[in-house]
């Protein structure tokens, strides 16, 4: 089975590198670095692939707003000379809140948007002079000093809503979903891969520890943040099964902040959008998910107490499935 990690947000520069040791002795698929408002992507990934040398590195995600294409392209030649021709390059629109409030840019018409980035991307890596004339980028005569390693990089779309989700099966190589019900992505999956086969990996919220109740806790806490803040999530959530529960996460949010909103998750809910429990549950579990149609599980390492003890107990969960 193949298996990724995604080590990001919640862990600082050195728990990452730590963790990456610990995965430097074991097999897994890949390895996914995601970039919000903490540390950048590029230079994380750069660092991961220097202490595991033979999985994938993804980036989990990129957004196409804060970078003109060509220097994403740049990145991401750099990146896969860096680690031989290992790098995934995952690109999302991320959200409006995050560009225009945290990047000071207009969030304007994603789906045009991603579609001219990837194939401005793709003519760059491909090592030909690139002229290009689209809605928002204009490049003349635009060319790498350097000589990619691959001319082509695997692309995988952050997709959401309908219209990315078709944009990704049209011109992506791969597709990361996140916080989708698993009746939703059965369905999504069994219909979109009957159009054009791409790889199709999820990130799904990952929590283990002895204590079966502090897991299923700490998921909960975890999927009422992104319903609390991420208005899309939410959005998508309500529209998908569960209107009762973002209805009344996202009420006590506006009401007394993220403290309990974790209360307001079913079970169900849970169950649906992440993976948690003891050490011998994981494994299971992560077979549920494939079973829908995933052909990448990417475990999201949330921690629970000690990082590093927390990630062993993680790994070793898995010994018999990488």
């Amino acid at each position: 089975m193949r298996i990724g990690f995604s080590l990001g947000s919640l862990l600082s520069v050195q728990e990452i590198l730590d963790c990456t040791k610990i995965l430097a002795n074991h097999n897994p698929d890949s390895i996914w670095i995601p970039e919000t408002w903490g540390m950048e992507c590029g230079s994380m990934l750069s660092a991961v692939s220097q202490i595991a040398k033979k999985p994938k590195i993804g980036s989990s995600i990129i957004n196409i707003y804060s970078r003109t294409p060509s220097l994403i392209a740049m990145n991401a030649a750099t990146i896969d000379a860096l680690s031989n021709g290992r790098l995934i390059l995952g690109l999302g629109t991320s959200s409006k809140a995050i560009v225009e409030e945290w990047h000071g840019l207009e969030f304007d018409q994603p789906l045009q948007r991603m579609s001219e980035y990837i194939a401005i991307i793709r003519q760059i890596i491909s090592g030909n002079k690139v002229n290009y004339n689209g809605n928002f980028f204009h490049l003349r005569n635009f060319g790498l000093l350097i000589k990619p390693v691959r001319k082509e990089i695997p692309i995988y779309i952050a997709a959401i809503n309908q219209k990315m989700t078709d944009l990704t099966w049209s011109v992506g190589d791969g597709v990361i979903f996140y916080l989708r019900p698993v009746e939703e992505m059965q369905y999504t999956i069994s219909r979109m891969q009957k159009k054009r086969k791409i790889d199709v990996a999820c990130q799904l919220i990952t929590c283990v520890s002895d204590d079966a109740e502090e897991a299923i806790t700490r998921a909960k806490k975890t999927i009422s943040f992104y319903v609390s803040v991420g208005k899309i999530y939410r959005e998508f959530l309500a529209k998908n099964g569960y209107e009762k529960e973002t209805g009344e996460i996202f009420g006590e949010y506006k009401k007394s902040g993220l403290g309990g909103t974790h209360h307001f998750v079913s079970d169900a809910m849970a169950n649906s959008l992440s993976i948690y429990g003891t050490p011998n549950e994981i494994p299971k579990k992560i077979k549920q998910f494939v079973k829908t149609g995933i052909d990448l599980p990417i475990l999201q390492f949330n921690p629970i107490g000690d990082v590093s003890e927390s990630f062993k107990l993680l790994v070793s969960a898995l010994e018999g499935e990488m």
